[in-house]
């Protein structure tokens, strides 16, 4: 039976990771809008991937049920590239909440249920979940196991408790770590792993828009004051992916691994280090 790669979410750093692992395998790629899919899978087509389309909006719990029946239908799941999601400038909180942590939860529990033995899923989050202050420990266990269903009725994620977009971009992003950490004890009894990768700036259309938005000042200074001094590419984001998803990280599962170039760091304790 052939293996199926899925790739939620088709821009830059999705397609860069396919590339990486799909050999030989059946791509997926499945976006909320089909004609970014379908300029996608030409790439990968005309590069010699056997890709495949279809839409989702994976902040529906039907949409997501027929994005897994159909990469079903096609083979055995053994991989989950997680990489759409929405930004503080493009939607507002409660449009975040919905995408960015309801519909990365809702798709680890769906395809938790089916991912093969020895298969492997990458969550694309951020590196602004590593930019907020801490939860308490109650607030963060259930970021990681409420119910995928009552995730956005928590007290702290109701209107007037999140300030604006960017806390709903880090709450979620923050959210999607905790959730990877508990979903790799459900696919670890599959026989299957999962991670998350937070990465810094990564030269992409949806960072272009950070870049030239109202937002672009501080996105700006956070690349200068990096301590790699510049953006990443979607490609460096894929080696990690590939290290994570491959025979070569078969003992790492329910890690959050920031690729940002520093800027984390910096933020925490640039003034420390002067």
């Amino acid at each position: 039976m052939s293996e199926v790669i899925v790739v939620v979410g088709a821009g830059s750093i999705g397609q860069a990771i396919a590339r990486r692992i799909s050999a030989g395998k059946i791509v997926l790629l499945a976006d909320m809008r089909s004609e970014n899919a379908e300029i996608a899978a030409k790439v990968l087509r005309d590069a010699g991937y056997d890709a495949r389309t279809t839409s989702v909006d994976i902040s529906s719990r039907e949409s997501v049920e027929a994005l897994v029946a159909t990469a079903t239908s096609l083979g055995d799941v053994s991989g989950l590239i997680q990489a759409a999601g929405v930004s503080p400038s493009q939607a507002p909180i409660e449009a975040i909440l919905k995408v960015d942590l309801y519909g990365t939860a809702l798709l680890l529990e769906e395809f938790g249920k089916v991912i093969a033995k020895g298969g492997a899923g990458i969550v694309i989050s951020s590196q602004s979940g590593h930019r907020m202050g801490p939860l308490t420990v109650e607030q963060s266990g259930q970021l990681a196991t409420k119910a995928v269903d009552e995730l956005l009725a928590l007290p702290f994620l109701q209107p007037g408790e999140v300030k604006d977009t960017l806390h709903a971009y880090q709450l979620s992003k923050r959210g999607n770590g905790l959730r990877v950490q508990a979903e790799a004890v459900r696919w670890g009894r599959r026989g299957a792993r999962i991670n998350a990768i937070s990465p810094g700036i990564v030269i992409t259309p949806l960072a272009n828009d950070e870049l030239t938005g109202p937002r672009g000042e501080g996105y700006r200074k956070m690349i200068e004051s990096s301590i790699a001094g510049r953006a990443a590419t979607p490609d460096e984001i894929a080696n990690v992916a590939a290290l994570l998803m491959g025979a070569d990280g078969a003992f790492i599962t329910g890690s959050d691994f920031l690729v940002d170039g520093g800027t984390t760091a910096v933020h925490w304790f640039g003034q420390a280090g002067q």
